[in-house]
Parts: C-alpha cells; sequence; structure tokens
C-alpha cells in the first residue's frame, strides 16, 4: 500500500538530493572528485558570508513575524461568529492562494521609486519617500514584506484548526478558577498548540530558506548583491555563472542545520505525544 508514496518520494525527493550531494563534490567541469573544496571556497567568500547572514536574517525574521501575526488573525477569527469567520477567513487567504511570483510582481511596482503607491500613501501624511529596493536595509525590510504577507495566511489557518481542537470545558474550568485571559492563553491555549506550533514554525522555517521567487522578482539579489539567499545565490552560480557543482554546494549548505533542527523539534513532539498517551 506504501509502494507507490516509497517511490514518489525516492524518485522526486531522494534521488535529487543524493545527486545534488554528488555534484557539489566535483569541479566546475564535473570531470573530478574534490570533495568539500566547494564548501570550503565558499566559506572563504565575503559574498557567500553575507548570504548566509541574510538568508538567516530572512528566514529567522520572516518565520517569527509570520507566527505572531498568524496567530493573532486566528484568535480573532476563532471568536468571530461562524457566518463572518468564513467570509474573513476566505478574505484572508486570498495572499496565500496567489502564485508567488505574480503577487511579488504587484509588489514590486508598489515599490518602484518612480511610481510607488506606498511612498504616494507616505506623501499625503509628508513622510518622505523610502528608498525601498535601492537602499540594502530597506530592500531587505521589502523582501521580509512581501514573504510575511504571503506566508502569515497559512500560519492562521493552522492555528486557527488547532484553537477549533482545543476544548471548551478547559476555557471554563480555568474561568471558574479565577483565570484571566492572559493566563487562559499561557497555560490553557498554548500547551493545547504547541505540537501544531512546533510543525507550523518548522514546516515554514524550511521553506523560507528555500525561498528563491521573491527574491528573484523583487531584487534579484541588489543591490549590490546583498539580498541574495541561498537558492537565488545557488542560481546565480549554478546557472548564470555556470559552475553546477558549486551552486549545488550553495543549496545544500543549510541542509545539515536544518536537519538536526527537525530532528530535534520531532523528536520533541513525539516526546509529548508519548506522555499524552
Amino acid at each position: 500500500m506504501t509502494l507507490p508514496l516509497i517511490l514518489v518520494i525516492g524518485g522526486l525527493v531522494a534521488w535529487p538530493a543524493g545527486y545534488a550531494i554528488y555534484l557539489s563534490m566535483l569541479n566546475r567541469r564535473m570531470t573530478q572528485f574534490i570533495g568539500l573544496t566547494n564548501f570550503e571556497i565558499l566559506l572563504e567568500s565575503d559574498s557567500f558570508r553575507m548570504v548566509i547572514f541574510q538568508s538567516v536574517f530572512f528566514a529567522v525574521t520572516a518565520v517569527i513575524l509570520k507566527a505572531l501575526i498568524g496567530f493573532w488573525l486566528a484568535h480573532m477569527l476563532h471568536h468571530l461568529p461562524t457566518k463572518g469567520q468564513r467570509k474573513w477567513r476566505g478574505m484572508l487567504l486570498v495572499p496565500w492562494v496567489i502564485p508567488p511570483a505574480l503577487s511579488t510582481l504587484g509588489w514590486w511596482w508598489m515599490f518602484d521609486p518612480s511610481y510607488s503607491s506606498i511612498n504616494w500613501l507616505l506623501a499625503i501624511f509628508a513622510v518622505p519617500s523610502v528608498p525601498w529596493l535601492g537602499e540594502p536595509w530597506w530592500a531587505r525590510i521589502s523582501v521580509i514584506i512581501v514573504n510575511v504577507w504571503y506566508g502569515a495566511p497559512f500560519f492562521m489557518i493552522m492555528y486557527l484548526a488547532a484553537l477549533k481542537s482545543v476544548p471548551e470545558q478547559l476555557y471554563e474550568a480555568a474561568a471558574i478558577d479565577g483565570a484571566t485571559s492572559s493566563q487562559r492563553l499561557r497555560y490553557v491555549t498554548l500547551p493545547m498548540m504547541r505540537n501544531i506550533i512546533s510543525i507550523t514554525v518548522l514546516f515554514s522555517l524550511i521553506v523560507t530558506f528555500a525561498n528563491y521567487d521573491i527574491v528573484r522578482v523583487l531584487t534579484n539579489g541588489g543591490p549590490r548583491d546583498l539580498t541574495h539567499v541561498f537558492a537565488s545565490y545557488a542560481f546565480q552560480v549554478g546557472i548564470l555563472a555556470g559552475n553546477i557543482p558549486r551552486g549545488a554546494a550553495v543549496s545544500l549548505f543549510m541542509f545539515p542545520i536544518l536537519g538536526v533542527i527537525a530532528f530535534f523539534v520531532l523528536r520533541g513532539i513525539n516526546r509529548r505525544n508519548r506522555e499524552e498517551a
């Protein structure tokens, strides 16, 4: 029964991952095995060290903001009437269902220095124009804004499903014991949601580290290659510069770290499930 799924995972995940590891250990012409030399060369490069900083800053900041905004939206929706909840849930899911490249292109128009609608709104309140894509830190913030706008609905729908699974009897018991709303959130809601929170954050962290289209469409790594993340830099090195083994090394750089994080998160979830059982 599981054989078809195993074959799909093997063909679409395991084999490409293994082949990428093999490529990362070849020279540029792919004629000689050179071990970890590509990784050593990358670590000696100032440009790649900046990519590491930008990728970590982008992923961690975006995931934290998505988690906080998604939880707030889910909490608000959870307390709405069922009819109104369906309407708002549908509207708030729109950013997540639009293709990322298409929605990022719309944001690119809004950030454009010549006819930025955001700067036009700022000018109404006498706020100076912001060089959204022309200055490194503003460009980094712009990329994070678009990623948060796209990804927060995913957190919202996951957390909303988790909130609905929390038994109302727990809230009633906490209210009888005199617990305030913040105490009910801390001692009832969050403990009951911690597995969903862990899985959602882990999944989003992996996907955010692998993000390509937002950076490619919005900044193309600029200005001065200071907004590259691993995926966009791997494309530049591997495809545009023609060094496929080194591009594979770039794309695999975070794999061991994310693998360790996933191992500990999933182990914690399994341990909590056994304790609850």
